[in-house]
């Protein structure tokens, strides 16, 4: 698939199939996602892929307050990927001082590179997501048990799309776009 075509077509996809995704799909989609660029090229991002229809109702009830799209998403999803990041390295200098004035920030930055990446990477394989932003951090960490190292940056729930849709209207150029 051409870059440009994948970047244009990606849709976030909140509806799914039954459709499991079988493991070495997502190997090739985590395998993709590794060559997102990264601080230093420290490569600090980890994916948890939750597949457990009983962890994925618990995540959904239990660690997505107030946000009921974000619920029905992740009911419906055939995985859930929990994008994580190792603490205290991205952005940091050896003595543990920020490397920017962005302070802890720039592991968000790293983190969004990535899922953004993982989703270009599912698209060209056929698979549907969508990056949820709204839920407990800690919760969602407790509920699978993600090492005390890393901490919950994003969630991309996963699945065969239920149909295939157009892309909302875009921006122009000369909207987004200042050349000095």
């Amino acid at each position: 698939m051409d870059a440009l075509d994948c970047i244009k077509g990606r849709r976030s996809v909140r509806k799914y199939t039954d459709e499991k995704i079988s493991h070495e799909t997502i190997a090739q989609i985590v395998e993709a996602a590794t060559f997102a660029p990264s601080w230093k090229n420290t490569q600090t991002i980890r994916y948890h892929v939750v597949e457990d229809r009983a962890l994925l109702d618990n995540i959904a009830e239990n660690a997505i307050k107030d946000f009921p799209f974000n619920t029905k998403t992740i009911h419906r999803c055939a995985a859930l990927a929990v994008v994580t990041g190792v603490k205290g390295i991205c952005g940091y200098e050896e003595d543990g001082s920020f490397s920017t004035s962005k302070g802890d920030r720039w592991e968000m930055f790293d983190a969004g590179v990535a899922a953004e990446t993982f989703c270009l990477s599912a698209y060209a394989q056929g698979v549907g997501t969508v990056i949820l932003g709204i839920f407990e951090d800690d919760a969602v960490g407790k509920i699978i048990g993600i090492p005390e190292n890393e901490q919950v940056m994003a969630l991309i729930a996963m699945g065969y799309p239920e149909k295939t849709s157009t892309a909302p209207e875009r921006k122009r150029v000369e909207e987004v776009l200042t050349i000095h």
